[in-house]
């Protein structure tokens, strides 16, 4: 293992596998998250084998590499926000040992200071099953997932950015709003906000570069996503509160399935809203939401 950006998703990453006591390597061109990295058991190396991490900001995951020194046969994924362009730059460049993914943690902070180990435990980690991906490169990055507590969601790259335009990228874009519109309302309103405007406005407080990078590299579905909350929004007041209490509020079941190690029933686990949490010899083992 090996992890290029020892920031917060790429220091927590490193930690985490370290302190599960696997060798992990890593480097970062910042020389205090390289010193805090080493703290934490990772081996500040340039050399990078095995599975290599691209745990770098958007705007600069086609150079990470640059300087470096990768094991040929090395599988190489990333972290990143956005995944179409990215397998259009570093898929392209890396071909079959490209496997492209993004675990769904994280919060507004960032850099090496925000390191949590315990980062990924329970997250989703979308994780890209184009048609040519190779099956097995796509399982090492899988169990590197697993091992550190995550869930793996198979996607593809497009199928992804289209799910995450809306859990993800439009709320920041909401919460950037909603903060906007309570400080035009003057300072009585920003004094009495409490817990809803907290909980509304939290991702406000992200490093703007980065939000910007991400709903632009993913603008196409970002603004399809943020036509349909206009579209909720123009409804009447009762029939809208009605209708987001019921999504908020029921909670599906879950069902547990085996999934043979094949690229079309692996997307299907994923399009069904499922996730692997086991990886067997011959299959993986998840569940998938019981049907009301």
């Amino acid at each position: 293992m090996a992890v290029v950006g020892l920031g917060q998703l790429g220091g927590s990453l490193a930690a985490a596998l370290a302190a599960a006591g696997r060798p992990v390597s890593g480097w970062d061109v910042d020389p205090d998250a390289r010193d805090a990295a080493a703290a934490r058991g990772v081996r500040i190396t340039r050399e990078l084998s095995g599975v290599v991490v691209l745990a770098v900001p958007l705007p600069v995951m086609a150079t990470a590499l640059d300087g470096l020194a990768i094991d040929p046969d090395a599988t190489v994924t990333d972290l990143g926000s956005v995944k179409v362009p990215v397998l259009a730059s570093v898929g392209t460049t890396l071909g079959r040992r490209f496997v492209g993914g993004h675990p769904m943690c994280g919060t507004e902070r960032s850099g090496h200071g925000a390191t949590d180990p315990a980062l990924f435990t329970g997250a989703r980690w979308a994780l890209c099953l184009e048609a040519d991906t190779e099956l097995p490169r796509w399982l090492r990055v899988a169990e590197v997932a697993l091992a550190v507590g995550a869930e793996v969601v198979p996607v593809t790259a497009a199928e992804h950015d289209d799910a995450v335009a809306t859990i993800s990228h439009v709320p920041h874009l909401l919460a950037a709003a909603l903060a906007a519109a309570a400080a035009e309302a003057g300072p009585l309103a920003l004094a009495l906000a409490a817990g809803s405007f907290r909980d509304g406005t939290r991702v406000a407080g992200s490093d703007p570069g980065f939000v910007t990078a991400m709903v632009e590299g993913n603008a196409g579905p970002s603004a399809a996503a943020l036509g349909r909350v206009r579209h909720q929004l123009a409804r009447p007041w009762p029939e809208l509160v009605a209708a987001g209490h019921a999504v908020a509020s029921g909670r599906p079941g879950r069902r547990t399935v085996r999934v043979p190690l094949d690229r079309a029933a692996l997307l299907a686990l994923g399009r069904a809203g499922g996730a692997v949490h086991r990886r067997l010899a011959a299959f993986v083992e998840g569940w998938v939401p019981e049907q009301s």
